[in-house]
């Protein structure tokens, strides 16, 4: 018996044979959120583009504001329109897919079923401008370079990442702190890379503004930079990357130019008077009376309203609640009545716009109607730290008749300001009776085409006794208000994606709330939505992933964080008809610089 038993332990202790061990992941050319990547290893060239097009001419595109630095990584300064289309990344996505991502500059990843890590191998031919190699060491110089003098953003979207290594000079490794995380892999592919001998040369400091041309790996490089009037940038002829598949029937125009203009009113006569070649539309009254000249006419400019599938995300205007007027729920819940959309909707936009009720309009991820058994179990733990609306009715935004009578609408907003407290004093401001809040704030925009849809719902507040200010600034002085967190109200648009995942913790977490430059701007410090978040980021299928964010929808709403505005699920573009373009649009993006050309004009 004893033998027998020794003879055992030591089969047990023997080495496990190799067919038993984890095989090592297996590159791959690209990687999806979910699923298969839609485009096979060897295909040659995207759905989206014509792989004949021709390359040449000049592609003339407006910004109504300034720039005063080519660094768009810091918080420092306005950077220039397109100045990071002279970078490459590692993976680069497809427009005609959810979330899905291919080699660019690194031709195949390894990633574990767990995408626990992901190792990238870059290209040989990967080249930087001055001809010198893109190497691993560049990626890692990169990404610590941005978590630490980047932009909070980088900081924040990329805190999963444990270690970054150069296992070689051309493999690079990412190691992340969870399993499950299946986001992470290709975020860290959207890493703009940069280069290491250009940065660290002497006398050159990342973290400070500049005007002089950085070095960069991608298809344009700077040309002729007048600083605040305009920015071009020429097509790299010989580039490393013009004949991968990714790459065949893209980049066609030999010039790119930005023209800043500091007026959008003087910005549209120059489009229609030939000074740049592209628009896309943002103001819906623009759209409906200001196209009318000779050009258009005549069909020398040519007005597409092009529908997508795009999530919209939420445009809104935000409560700063890091703001004693904005702390109570009840004020951010009745200053909402005061808001008529629907007035102003047809005064101004010509009823073009929906209404948005969802942080995730125009998708299946929005919360539309009362949660389902699927949904409750995730929002089950969080019953008693919840408002019982979450779990019993619909989020819906005020509405009217749109006949410009809002007095039921604004009687209701006096109900709960009284309910909650608030009594008018003798100047008309309403005022806590215990705390002595007085509800009296500034409303701050940089885009004067908002103020006809604020002023009126300054007016309705006013009837209601709390005193809004309004003040349109420049967008030098805007961004600076904004990334230190100095406003009390503004109009903010949180844009969302197919896959939502990390950015998530950048809009709504609490980690991000008091950090200047992060993308939490109305200031959210909540636990229970830093755990909705994170069920997001962890969300294993893509069924998973849109019940998490249903639940994170129906939370923030009401939580009443801003007042929904509108939006649009097309896109409205005029051009100069100068351009050819490929027959087939894609469902997710509006790649015009990427896939248009030139043609001949007649």
């Amino acid at each position: 018996m004893m033998l027998k038993h020794a003879a055992l332990l030591a089969l047990l202790l023997m080495p496990l044979p190799a067919l038993a061990q984890d095989a090592a992941p297996a590159p791959v050319h690209g990687l999806a959120m979910h699923g298969a990547p839609k485009y096979p290893a060897g295909f040659q060239h995207l759905d989206y583009v014509n792989p004949d097009a021709p390359k040449g001419g000049t592609f003339r595109q407006h910004v109504v504001g300034t720039f005063d630095s080519l660094n768009p990584f810091i918080v420092k300064g306005v950077p220039a329109a397109g100045s990071t289309s002279i970078y490459e990344t590692l993976l680069e996505s497809s427009a005609d897919e959810p979330f899905t991502e291919y080699g660019a500059l690194a031709e195949s990843l390894e990633t574990p079923d767990d995408r626990s890590w992901v190792i990238f191998n870059l290209r040989p031919e990967a080249k930087w401008h001055d001809g010198q190699p893109v190497t691993a060491d560049d990626v890692v110089w990169t990404f610590n370079t941005l978590i630490t003098e980047g932009t909070p953003f980088y900081k924040a979207y990329y805190a999963n990442v444990k270690a970054v290594e150069a296992l070689s000079p051309a493999r690079v490794k990412f190691t992340f702190d969870m399993a499950g995380n299946r986001e992470l892999p290709l975020i860290v592919g959207q890493m703009p890379v940069l280069p290491k001998h250009y940065w660290t040369a002497e006398g050159r400091k990342f973290g400070e503004t500049t005007l002089t041309p950085p070095l960069g790996s991608g298809p344009y490089k700077f040309g002729v930079v007048k600083p605040g009037e305009s920015v071009t940038y020429t097509r790299v002829t010989d580039w490393w990357g013009k004949d991968l598949p990714l790459n065949r029937g893209r980049y066609n125009f030999d010039t790119l130019s930005y023209e800043y203009y500091r007026d959008g009113n003087v910005a549209l006569e120059a489009f229609l008077g030939g000074r740049y070649d592209f628009r896309q539309e943002n103001t819906a009254k623009l759209w409906a009376t200001a196209y009318e000249s000779p050009a258009v006419k005549e069909g020398r400019i040519k007005k597409e309203t092009i529908k997508h599938e795009l999530p919209q995300g939420i445009q809104g205007f935000i409560y700063n609640i890091r703001k004693p007027v904005f702390q109570d729920r009840a004020v951010r819940e009745a200053m909402a009545y005061a808001f008529d959309f629907e007035w102003s909707n047809r005064q101004y936009a010509f009823d073009s716009y929906k209404r948005s009720q969802s942080y995730f309009s125009n998708s299946d991820m929005a919360a539309t109607a009362l949660p389902d058994e699927a949904e409750l179990k995730i929002l089950e733990p969080f019953r008693d730290k919840l408002p019982s609306d979450v779990f019993t009715s619909v989020y819906a935004p005020p509405k009217t008749d749109g006949s410009g009578n809002n007095r039921d609408n604004l009687r209701k907003a006096a109900q709960i300001l009284e309910a909650a407290g608030y009594v008018t004093g003798k100047d008309g401001i309403r005022t806590h009776k215990t705390t002595g809040q007085r509800l009296e704030f500034e409303f701050i925009d940089d885009n004067p085409a908002f103020e006809r849809w604020i002023m009126p719902f300054v007016q309705n507040l006013q009837k209601i006794g709390v005193k809004a200010n309004y003040r349109s600034i420049d967008d030098a002085q805007y961004q600076n208000r904004m990334n230190n967190f100095d406003y009390d109200m503004t109009v903010m648009v949180f844009g969302q994606s197919s896959s939502p995942g990390n950015e998530q913790r950048e809009y709504w977490g609490s980690a991000r709330a008091n950090t200047p430059g992060s993308r939490n701007y109305i200031g959210i410090k909540d636990p229970v939505v830093d755990a909705l978040v994170d069920e997001i980021v962890s969300a294993p299928t893509r069924e998973d992933l849109v019940l998490r964010c249903r639940a994170l929808d129906r939370v923030l709403q009401w939580g009443y964080y801003l007042i929904p505005n509108w939006h649009l699920a097309a896109w409205r573009i005029a051009y100069w008809d100068k351009f050819g373009k490929p027959d087939k649009m894609p469902e997710y993006g509006l790649p015009v610089t990427e896939t248009w050309w030139a043609k001949e004009t007649p």
